[in-house]
């Protein structure tokens, strides 16, 4: 059982520092634009709350409750990126905390259905039943890869801001408009091929 469990972590883990999960990647990019290291409490709330959507959502759709067509979920996890580097471009200075952490929440509702279908596949009928043991494990992992993405995104920040001089709202936007150029190009490319 305690096997299964680190199969699951592990399995959460690869699925987010996979080239494969770029969608999930630059979703952290464009959440973490904004921030510093200094803010790293406020962006860990971010990243929890992202990570408490996609297990809600893993769940219900692990539990079959919902299943909606893949090409509407393909299509609206770029669209959460682009919106999410639009409220860095537009409105982030007339925000509260809440409404970026309920963004957060909803964005990972979102990005977990996505992966979904993957994981239910994954399951074996009698694991049915630790369902929620399986997504907790599963979803430690998502939240330790995305702490180390975030890490990563917030050093480059403190390279980029502190040593390297460039102007701050130059990093923020430069990332924000990097990851809303690269979501519209993938919800294009879904559309189209969806």
């Amino acid at each position: 059982m305690e096997n299964t469990f680190l199969f699951y972590f592990q399995f959460g883990l690869d699925h987010i520092l996979d080239w494969a999960a770029l969608d999930h990647i630059l979703f952290l990019l464009a959440l973490c634009a904004v921030y510093t290291i200094l803010d790293w409490r406020k962006v860990l709330i971010l990243v929890t709350a992202f990570t408490i959507g996609h297990c809600v959502s893993l769940f219900v759709a692990g539990m079959d409750w919902i299943r909606l067509p893949e090409l509407w979920i393909e299509s609206l996890i770029p669209a959460t990126i682009a919106l999410t580097a639009l409220y860095n471009l537009l409105w982030r200075s007339e925000s509260k905390a809440w409404q970026l952490y309920s963004m957060a929440l909803v964005f990972g509702l979102i990005h977990g259905l996505g992966f979904s279908n993957t994981f239910r596949s994954i399951l074996f009928a009698d694991e049915q039943a630790d369902l929620v043991k399986y997504l907790l494990a599963f979803n430690l992992g998502v939240e330790v890869g995305q702490v180390i993405i975030v890490t990563l995104i917030l050093g480059a920040a403190y390279v980029a801001v502190e040593k390297l001089r460039v102007k701050s709202n130059w990093w923020s936007n430069g990332l924000s408009v990097m990851a809303l150029a690269v979501s519209l190009w993938l919800l294009i490319e879904r559309l189209l091929l969806g």
